[in-house]
């Protein structure tokens, strides 16, 4: 990494996070002759792309890898790996004593929303599992890494969700129990093949029903109805017609999914207590829900469900940050478009850290009828497979793109950190880098940090 020369002013903005909505800021502001430095909290800077989207999107998964590498990778780009705000470095410092123009927060949502039961937190990992570490160790199984938590795929779960990530949980679980019980048959199973084509298709090239198999499958539990999934979206101001039209698409989705990789689905029921027995999780009380003008209220009426264990899959939430005010599970902002903070007048905001919401595509709009062909594709419905569903990816940089143009808007006419601050700060920045073993050449640190498979 160069240092400015000392008559050189530029200004220099940080961005939190260097996947998907960080590398887009990044580049857009790059563009506009704007330095950037990116500090991102793992080795590798593809966030949810890596761990939280399952790893039987290949393609897509490839092809936000090469995007978001390209994007680091343009002059005027600085990459500080394995450094994380309020770990590594305060997030204050960053924020008000370094000197930055300003600051991009695009560090995603990476926690999980406490499953709202009183006192459920004490049984994590006796019988009760959390979404996120489930998924990150499913998308690392098959990589020479030690894995921070380890999980069983067992049949019969219950699966406490309803939205895009609880349908992963559950193809997560169908598969790798389906490819279980085939092994036990001498019949080895691909995963992403078993994805694709499907666990029925699979299991009549084996002459085989699943029913021979002698799995429960699994059982997502949702609060809502079928057709309320946040699956297909009700585009905004649509009339009664169209949102009909959605509603019945969305249990079209759900149906197609459970037939192609048998999880089940159980409606209007909320989790109203855990069952214990020898202090472990062996099952959930539920209480029936009904649906009037939109709310969700709660019934007299509950029932039992036993299960093998209990993962929790309702959502995904920003980890708090010391210095930054928290209003309920989400940072107080003050403008919800662009992520504006009080007390921060140079801090704005992009993505699931706004957003509050950690799937993939969860966040993302787009023109309806790309947006549910590619939604389909995504969920693996579709005749081609995976193909379609990089349409997604197209949208997801619309709000990066607001936020970068926000960002520049307000550095024009402001005046630029000297020469001095703007030396001090790369010259920290190299420090950190050197501190962590990065070179400073991101194609270099990729191959280097790349994960190995298991021998």
């Amino acid at each position: 990494m160069s240092t400015p020369a000392p008559s050189e002013s530029r200004h220099i903005v940080a961005v939190i996070g260097g996947a998907t909505a960080g590398a887009e800021v990044a580049a857009r502001l790059a563009g506009k002759g704007v330095r950037v430095v990116v500090f991102e909290m793992n080795a590798r800077p593809f966030g949810k792309i890596e761990d939280g989207l399952p790893r039987w999107h290949v393609g897509l998964r490839n092809k936000e890898y090469e995007t978001i590498s390209a994007k680091l990778s343009l002059p005027g780009v600085e990459f500080v790996p394995n450094t994380k705000l309020g770990r590594d470095i305060p997030f204050e410092e960053v924020a008000r004593e370094w000197g930055f123009s300003a600051v991009v927060l695009a560090n995603g949502a990476w926690r999980d929303r406490p499953l709202p039961i009183e006192g459920s937190d004490a049984y994590i990992g006796k019988g009760l599992i959390y979404q996120n570490p489930f998924i990150i160790y499913f998308n690392h199984l098959e990589e020479d890494v030690e894995p921070a938590e380890t999980f069983e795929f067992l049949d019969d779960a219950i699966i406490v969700g309803g939205g895009l990530a609880s349908i992963d949980v559950a193809k997560v679980l169908m598969l790798e129990t389906t490819r279980a019980k085939l092994a036990e048959r001498g019949i080895e199973a691909d995963m992403v093949e078993l994805e694709v084509k499907g666990i029925p298709k699979i299991l009549a090239k084996h002459d085989l029903e699943f029913s021979d198999l002698g799995l429960k499958g699994c059982t997502i539990f949702y609060r809502r109805r079928v057709e309320d999934m946040p699956l297909a979206e009700i585009p905004e101001g649509a009339d009664e017609a169209r949102e009909a039209k959605v509603r019945t698409a969305r249990a079209r989705l759900l149906d197609k999914a459970m037939g192609k990789s048998f999880f089940k689905m159980e409606p209007l029921s909320a989790p109203d207590g855990l069952l214990i027995e020898d202090g472990r999780v062996v099952g959930v009380r539920f209480r029936r829900t009904k649906i009037e003008g939109g709310r969700v209220l709660m019934t007299d009426e509950t029932y039992e469900r036993r299960g093998s264990c209990v993962i929790s899959s309702i959502g995904s939430i920003p980890e708090a940050i010391p210095g930054i005010e928290m209003k309920g599970e989400l940072f107080a902002f003050t403008d919800w478009d662009i992520g504006r903070l009080d007390g921060y007048p140079n801090l704005f905001s992009v993505g699931n850290v706004v957003t509050g919401k950690g799937n993939i595509v969860a966040s993302r709009k787009h023109a309806s009828e790309v947006y549910d062909a590619a939604l389909e594709s995504f969920l693996g419905l579709a005749e081609d497979g995976h193909e379609g569903e990089a349409a997604l990816s197209d949208a997801a940089n619309a709000a990066a793109t607001n936020t970068a143009d926000a960002v520049a808007a307000s550095l024009e006419g402001a005046t630029p950190p000297s020469p001095d601050v703007l030396a001090s700060i790369l010259a920290k920045v190299q420090a950190r880098q050197k501190a962590v073993g990065y070179g400073g050449e991101l194609r270099s640190w990729l191959e280097q940090v790349k994960p190995k498979e298991n021998a």
